[in-house]
C-alpha cells in the first residue's frame, strides 16, 4: 500500500476558515465591550485571540437569555432549547476542533490549545440557563442561588483565561492556588459590580434581583456589596505578579478600570442606581490602561 504523504497546503481552506473565525469574535468584542476589547489589546499577541475568542463564546450565549432571544419573538421554552443547542454545539466542537460556527470554531481551537474542557464550560452554561424565564415573573437569587450564579457566569471566564495565559508557563502548585483563587475573585468583582451598575435593567426589564432578591437595595445594602467588591478585587490583585508578564498589563487595566467603576457606584444612591447605568468616561480608561502598562513595563519577566 503506497502511503500519501500529507501536503500543508492541503491545510489552506482550514487556515482561512480559523482567520475569518477570528475576525468575527473579535468584531464581537469591540461590537459588545469597549473595556475588554481595550484590555485585549494590551495582551500579548500570544494571548490576545485566545481571550477575545473566549469573550465571544459566552457573549452569545449570554445574549441568548438576556433578550435578544425574547426580542426575537422566542418564548422561555424556545429560549431554552436555543442554549440547549448552543451548548451542544459549544461541546461538539470542543471535542472536533471544528464547527461550522464561526464563534464556535475559534472558542474551540482555543478550548483545545489551552486545555479548557467541559469542567468549566458546564457550569457557564448552568449559569445561563438560570436566567431563562424571568419574564414570567421576578427571578431572585438568594445568597446560595447568587454565589452559585456568579461562580458559572464569571468566576469560571476568569479561570478560561487563565489557562490561555499559564498554557507554556508552568507554577507551583502553591502559585497555581493564589492564580485560580486570584481569577475567582477578580471574575466575581466584575459580575457583582456589574450587577450594581445594571440595577435598572436588570429589575425593570429582565426581572432579576441577583443582589437583594425582591427587595430593592438601600444605601447600606449598596455599601456591603462595595466592601465586598474592594475585598474580591485585592485578592485578585495580589495574584497578577504570578502572571506571565505579557498578560499582567491587560488584568491590571481590567482591575484598575472595575475599581474606579466600584468607586463611582460606592458615591451613587441606591435610588438612583435603579434609574441609571454607571460608567467610567473614555479618557479615565485611557489613563487606567497607560498605567497599567507603565507598572508592567517596569517589572520582570516571568
Amino acid at each position: 500500500m503506497t502511503t500519501i504523504p500529507h501536503d500543508p497546503s492541503d491545510d489552506a481552506a482550514l487556515r482561512r476558515f480559523s482567520r475569518t473565525a477570528e475576525i468575527a469574535t473579535s468584531d464581537v468584542i469591540r461590537t459588545y465591550s469597549t473595556s475588554f476589547g481595550l484590555a485585549t489589546r494590551l495582551l500579548g499577541r500570544r494571548h490576545r485571540q485566545h481571550v477575545r475568542n473566549i469573550y465571544a463564546m459566552v457573549r452569545i450565549a449570554d445574549e441568548i437569555v438576556d433578550g435578544v432571544a425574547a426580542e426575537a419573538g422566542l418564548d422561555s421554552a424556545a429560549q431554552s432549547a436555543a442554549l440547549a443547542s448552543y451548548v451542544e454545539a459549544t461541546h461538539r466542537s470542543m471535542r472536533s476542533g471544528y464547527s461550522s460556527d464561526l464563534i464556535l470554531h475559534a472558542f474551540a481551537r482555543t478550548a483545545r490549545e489551552c486545555g479548557i474542557g467541559e469542567d468549566l464550560t458546564t457550569p457557564f452554561f448552568e449559569s445561563m440557563s438560570a436566567d431563562i424565564g424571568g419574564a414570567a415573573g421576578f427571578a431572585a437569587y438568594d445568597a446560595d442561588a447568587h454565589a452559585a450564579y456568579v461562580y458559572g457566569s464569571a468566576e469560571v471566564v476568569g479561570l478560561m483565561c487563565l489557562q490561555v495565559f499559564l498554557r507554556d508557563s508552568p507554577r507551583t502548585p502553591e502559585e497555581l492556588e493564589t492564580l485560580r483563587r486570584g481569577a475567582r475573585q477578580l471574575g466575581a468583582a466584575f459580575q457583582n459590580v456589574n450587577f450594581l451598575r445594571d440595577l435598572a435593567d436588570d429589575t425593570d426589564r429582565l426581572h432579576r434581583g441577583y443582589l437583594g432578591g425582591t427587595a430593592r437595595l438601600t444605601d447600606a445594602d449598596r455599601d456591603d456589596w462595595v466592601d465586598t467588591i474592594l475585598r474580591q478585587l485585592t485578592d485578585a490583585r495580589a495574584a497578577i505578579p504570578l502572571l506571565p508578564k505579557d498578560a499582567r498589563a491587560a488584568v491590571r487595566s481590567a482591575l484598575a478600570l472595575f475599581a474606579a467603576l466600584t468607586r463611582r457606584v460606592a458615591k451613587t444612591p441606591a435610588e438612583v442606581l435603579y434609574r441609571r447605568r454607571v460608567r467610567v468616561p473614555d479618557p479615565i480608561k485611557a489613563v487606567l490602561a497607560a498605567r497599567a502598562v507603565a507598572v508592567t513595563a517596569m517589572e520582570r519577566d516571568r
